[in-house]
């Protein structure tokens, strides 16, 4: 599984401009709405939102990847967006979080939906590959970065 299985380049915000958590999963849920049809984007939110009232997504090293299940869905999307001042996400290292990674699944999928997780966690995982996002200048650039480090991982 490759992260461009299930991120469009429609879906990458290179400037969030929210600045809490829930600007953010709004932000992200109205780029996973305009650049897939099926999706709603209250209905992502409100996935999106429950699923950190459980425990944050913010994994660390500046990266989180907010996370939900939808029932009806055909298969996996994602969005991606770039908060360069960073953001308190509640990330378990405490630092701000500058890149986050929104998937939503099929209800019953477990593990494509375990699997695009891990592959993300590892992905993002290279610290030169993270800033090298911060530094890109647009979303085309972004999404090309993502695609180079995703063939290689």
């Amino acid at each position: 599984m490759k992260i461009t299985d299930f991120l469009s380049p429609q879906a990458v915000i290179p400037d969030l401009v929210g600045r809490t958590k829930q600007d953010i999963l709004r932000e992200l849920s109205d780029a996973l709405a305009a650049a897939y049809p099926p999706l709603n984007a209250g209905r992502v939110f409100e996935v999106l939102a429950e699923r950190e009232k459980l425990n944050t997504t913010g994994i660390g090293e500046g990266v989180a990847i907010p996370h939900g299940k939808l029932p009806g869905l055909p298969r996996l999307y994602a969005a991606f967006g770039v908060a360069r001042e960073g953001v308190d996400f509640a990330s378990i290292d405490g630092k701000p979080t500058q890149l986050f990674f929104a998937l939503v699944a099929p209800e019953n999928s477990a593990g494509i939906h375990l699997k695009a997780l891990a592959r993300i966690s590892r992905v993002f995982r290279n610290p030169e590959f993270r800033q090298a996002i911060l530094e890109a200048p647009d979303a085309g650039r972004i999404y090309a970065l993502i695609a180079e480090e995703d063939a290689r991982a």
